[in-house]
């Protein structure tokens, strides 16, 4: 499966994620996975960034409220046209356009940082992807990036619960059994069902990579690797938001920064 067959996956899913995930349903997108992220991130105030499989923007939102100069694309244009109409609402000076991870539109050298949200894990060859985010970044420059967690996100995976229904473990296998974009169908569970009955469950292909994997292609890339985290709920969070508690069982997202030599 090549990129542009993946886009059309996305595409048909666009509207009623869009609709969904501004709805609130994305429940660790927006309490776990995001606000992690940004905790993390470096200064970005005055830099030219570039955020890699935009979706319908909302983190590319949030980099442009850090007052970061945002250029950003998705290889899905319902995605693209939906994040338009937003910044022509509310201008944020976001740039958004139609393209590939695997063929960056942009000179080398042109970005002092570039960030992707949960988008590497579902291209075709992020072995490639990664290579065009360092082409496309200046000497010194950072990318940060979030995946599913390669080690829970399994061929096999069932979430084991006690008496009272509690998640307490998570059975996984097939771990080095690669799968080459077999369509994988599921739904915002925060949805209510009536929600959820509205629209056809998102289809989305599948690539997943070993841990060992994506570090060597990082490495391969060129980037220097300067760390990763895996977030887990804070008990704070886990009040507010108890949706979340299947995350302090075994971590859900990774998270990765690597750095552009300066030489």
């Amino acid at each position: 499966m090549n990129d542009q067959e993946v886009g059309e996956y996305w595409n048909r899913n666009a509207p009623a994620w869009t609709t969904l995930a501004r709805a609130g349903y994305d429940v660790y997108r927006n309490h776990l996975n995001t606000p992690a992220f940004f905790a993390w991130l470096p200064p970005v105030a005055g830099l030219a960034g570039l955020d890699i499989g935009c979706g319908e923007g909302y983190n590319t939102r949030l980099l442009a409220q850090q007052r970061a100069h945002v250029t950003a694309l998705d290889i899905a244009p319902a995605f693209v046209e939906a994040a338009q109409q937003t910044e022509a609402a509310e201008p944020l000076g976001i740039r958004y356009l139609v393209g590939s991870a695997a063929a960056l539109p942009f000179a080398a050298e042109a970005f002092d940082f570039a960030t992707s949200f949960m988008c590497l894990m579902d291209v075709p060859d992020p072995a490639l992807a990664l290579r065009e985010a360092f082409r496309v970044l200046r000497p010194g420059g950072f990318l940060q990036f979030s995946i599913s967690h390669p080690c829970f996100t399994t061929p096999h995976r069932q979430n084991l619960r006690d008496a009272q229904g509690r998640p307490y473990a998570v059975e996984v296998g097939g771990y080095f059994d690669y799968q080459h974009g077999q369509p994988e169908e599921w739904m915002f569970h925060a949805a209510p069902a009536q929600e959820q009955a509205r629209y056809e469950p998102f289809r989305v292909p599948v690539f997943n990579l070993t841990m060992s994997q994506w570090v060597a292609a990082i490495v391969a890339a060129g980037f220097v690797l300067e760390g990763l985290q895996e977030p887990c709920p804070t008990d704070e969070q886990m009040v507010a938001h108890p949706f979340l508690r299947k995350a302090r069982v075994v971590p859900y997202f990774l998270h990765f920064r690597c750095r552009k030599p300066l030489t």
